[in-house]
C-alpha cells in the first residue's frame, strides 16, 4: 500500500503541474486581485478535484464512458462556461482601456466568486472526469478494499493539487504589486481573457 501511495502522490504531482484551464483561472485571481483571492479559487478548484475523485469512487464518472450525451453536455457547458468567462475578462481589460493613468483598482472579485470560479471550472471539465475514472484505480494495489482506498486517493489528489498551487499564488502575489499597475493589469486581463476563450472553443469542438 506504501508504495502505492507514494507512486499516486508522484503521478498527482505531474498531473497537478500540467496547465489547463484552472491554471490560468487561478493565476489570473492571484495576479489581478491578489493571493486571497487566488487562494480562494484554489480552494475551490480542489473542491472539484475531491468531486471527481468521489464520482470516480462511486462509479458515477464512469457514466462519461459509457455515455457519449453525458459527455457531451458537460463538455459543452464547460465550454460555455470557459468562454463566458474568458469574454468578461476581455470587457473588462476593454473598459479600462483609458485609465493607466489612474491608480490601480481595488480587488473587484469577491472571494466567494473566486471560489466558485474555481469549482466550476475544474467540474466543468469532463476530460477531468475521464482522466479520474482511469487514473485513480490503475493505484488501488492488488487486494485492498476498492471503495475506501479510491476515496483515500481521492483526498491525496486534492491535497497534492493544493500544495502544488500554494507557491504558485504565493509568487503570483509576490510580483502582483508590479502587474497590478493598470496597464500591466488590463494587458493580463486580455491575455487569460484570450486563453479561456481559446480553451473553451477548443473544448467545444474536441469530441
Amino acid at each position: 500500500m506504501s508504495t502505492s501511495i507514494l507512486a499516486f502522490i508522484g503521478a498527482a504531482f505531474l498531473i497537478a503541474m500540467a496547465p489547463g484551464p484552472s491554471t490560468v483561472v487561478i493565476l489570473r485571481r492571484s495576479v489581478v486581485d491578489g493571493r486571497r483571492t487566488g487562494m480562494a479559487a484554489v480552494l475551490g478548484n480542489e473542491c472539484g478535484v475531491l468531486l471527481w475523485g468521489l464520482a470516480a469512487a462511486f462509479g458515477l464518472s464512469a457514466l462519461l464512458l459509457a455515455s457519449q450525451i453525458a459527455y457531451d453536455v458537460i463538455r459543452i457547458t464547460g465550454a460555455v462556461v470557459l468562454v463566458w468567462m474568458g469574454a468578461r475578462a476581455l470587457w473588462q481589460a476593454r473598459r479600462r482601456g483609458g485609465a493607466e493613468t489612474e491608480p490601480a483598482a481595488p480587488a473587484s472579485v469577491s472571494l466567494r466568486r473566486a471560489y466558485w470560479q474555481g469549482l466550476v471550472t475544474n467540474a466543468a471539465n469532463p476530460k477531468a472526469g475521464l482522466f479520474a475514472v482511469s487514473f485513480l484505480p490503475q493505484f488501488v494495489p492488488e487486494g485492498a478494499a476498492v471503495l475506501p482506498t479510491l476515496l483515500a486517493f481521492s483526498v491525496i489528489w486534492a491535497v497534492v493539487d493544493l500544495v502544488w498551487y500554494l507557491p504558485v499564488v504565493w509568487l503570483a502575489g509576490r510580483v502582483g504589486g508590479v502587474l497590478r499597475r493598470p496597464s500591466v493589469r488590463r494587458r493580463m486581463e486580455q491575455i487569460s481573457g484570450a486563453v479561456l476563450v481559446g480553451l473553451g472553443v477548443r473544448l467545444a469542438v474536441d469530441a
